[in-house]
């Protein structure tokens, strides 16, 4: 499963966004408007920025929207 934490308004977000629907991929979204989900990303990752992303099947945690964009097209671009 790949999960993102986002915010509606970031255009690095959006950006991931992009590079997921090019690639026919779909994320679980967590808005971190929603202090819950802020706090959850705190504990995940050590900060409270956007995007980042989880791939909970590879075990891969990351922030960054370039690192990220890179990361899927390695390792979800159908061949």
């Amino acid at each position: 499963m790949l999960i993102l934490y986002w915010r509606p308004t970031c255009p690095f977000c959006h950006r991931v966004l992009d590079t997921a629907g090019e690639l026919g991929l779909t994320f679980e979204k967590k808005d971190i408007a929603d202090p819950v989900v802020a706090a959850e990303l705190v504990k995940r990752g050590g900060r409270q920025q956007v995007p980042y992303l989880v791939d909970t099947e590879r075990g891969v945690e990351m922030y960054e929207s370039m690192d990220i964009d890179a990361y899927l097209r390695a390792q979800y671009a159908k061949s």
